[in-house]
């Protein structure tokens, strides 16, 4: 399940670092000259980095155990190929993200995939998102096993089919997302229901290089993704086996599948209670009050700090804290994003973590005149946005620049990096509405820029 997360930071220009006011609708003009949608037609996955024995651990974890903690008793997949569908109202980005995540599978993965008009193995059904929230309001979107729509799973009853526990192998599933958000959420949405359809079932918030983590900076299959999925369908393996059994198999697939991983192993990281969890839950959820998202917020830094820690979950809390207390303490925030910072800089591979945490200090730079800062953070941050083909965060990372070179007096320039922040938004955050609001700091930063302008 995909949680409704969005790592998008208003930009603040006020030296409080308090959010902007939104103009008035009434008073919004339309965005001129509107270029066309920006999308990503190449993918560069991160290779896996850990050693092989820690990503076996991880294996096991992610197939034998589902989110709520419970435990599953045996190995299921799909006996290949594996047919895919769509049904309801389909986005028109959705095919494109689909044959582009489908060859990746098949390349990188070694699944026999492909898509289909009729019934399928796996279905992707599109349907408005107040209508898929009523019924799992937590979820940006969902997989379900034993039925192929939305119907189906309204009316199931609990069966061996439709319970991931007592389920002996997958043969019907159905991926649930909403028809009325953004392109970039649908292709998140796409990678990583079907990437939990096919192989594993659980997210871990101790991992860095995976979208099997509810933190949501990871938003498309990486290389530790795609290894996990060519392990599950591994000849040695299948359906019914336990976790016993495939662990003792694990050590020679992982060798054949990724010998740049056979070196030593450090002990495993402490396993994540379900008390963080709960506070991350809470904190980035849609329906609890801001105080109580902010004591929860504050509640996971305490739990990773008491816990001692190195990890991708202290980054992350650190992050998730300074998100929510931004427009209320602009110091504290920088502090947790300094430290966000910190926690991911000492992470291999966590680039993407970097550049997110990175988005906000270019914000605070620029609100404090420091336009240089701003500009080289904002830059800093945008090759592992582009490797991570996340146009919402550089959007946001494009349209800082354009504020810092605007104020620089650079206006032309500005101007054509504000055309291409545009593009990306298209993508990454879709309606004309949502794109209006983005635009809005440009008209903000204009008015600033007579009092800065070099």
């Amino acid at each position: 399940m995909r949680f409704p997360f969005a790592f998008v930071i208003a930009l603040a220009v006020t030296a409080s670092c308090a959010p902007v006011p939104p103009t008035p609708p009434a008073a919004r003009a339309p965005i001129a000259d509107l270029p066309p949608m920006r999308v990503f037609t190449q993918s560069a996955p991160q290779r896996p980095l850990r050693p092989n024995a820690e990503m076996a651990r991880n294996f096991l974890d992610l197939v034998f155990r589902l989110e709520t903690g419970e435990e599953l008793p045996i190995l299921t997949r799909f006996e290949e190929p594996v047919s895919v569908t769509f049904a309801g109202m389909v986005p028109p980005t959705a095919q494109l993200d689909l044959d582009r995540l489908l060859s990746r599978l098949r390349s990188e993965a070694g699944i026999s995939i492909f898509y289909t008009e009729g019934p399928a193995a796996i279905t992707v059904e599109f349907l408005p998102r107040r209508t898929m929230q009523a019924y799992v309001p937590q979820a940006a979107c969902f997989v379900e096993p034993g039925v192929s729509s939305w119907q189906e799973f309204r009316g199931k009853s609990r069966s061996s089919q439709t319970d991931w526990t007592r389920l002996s192998r997958r043969e019907r599933v159905a991926v649930f997302i909403p028809n009325d958000t953004a392109p970039q959420e649908v292709r998140d949405c796409l990678h990583e229901e079907i990437a939990q359809a096919l192989g594993p079932l659980n997210d871990l918030y101790e991992l860095p290089d995976s979208v099997f983590n509810d933190d949501n900076f990871n938003t498309v299959l990486t290389g530790f993704d795609m290894l996990m999925v060519r392990v599950q369908y591994a000849p040695e393996l299948a359906n019914g086996m336990t976790r016993n059994a495939v662990a003792m198999r694990l050590p020679e697939i992982f060798a054949r599948y990724n010998p740049a991983g056979e070196r030593p192993a450090g002990a495993p990281l402490p396993p994540t209670p379900r008390s963080f969890v709960n506070a991350v839950v809470t904190a980035l959820g849609p329906k609890a009050a801001t105080a109580k998202r902010r004591s929860a917020a504050a509640q996971a830094v305490a739990i990773a700090k008491d816990g001692g820690w190195r990890d991708e979950r202290t980054g992350f809390a650190l992050y998730a804290f300074g998100r929510l207390i931004q427009g209320r303490d602009a110091d504290a925030a920088r502090t947790a994003f300094l430290g966000a910072r910190a926690a991911f800089s000492a992470i291999p591979g966590a680039d993407i973590q970097r550049a997110q945490t990175e988005l906000p200090l270019a914000t605070f730079e620029l609100s404090r005149g420091n336009v240089d800062g701003a500009l080289s953070l904002a830059r800093a941050a945008m090759p592992a946005a582009r490797r991570s083909e996340n146009a919402a965060l550089l959007a946001e990372l494009l349209r800082t620049e354009s504020a810092a070179l605007l104020v620089m007096g650079q206006t032309e320039k500005a101007a054509a990096v504000r055309l291409d922040s545009l593009g990306w938004a298209r993508y990454g955050f879709g309606s004309a509405e949502e794109i209006r609001n983005f635009d809005e700091s440009f008209r903000t930063i204009e008015r600033m820029a007579k009092g800065m302008t070099r």
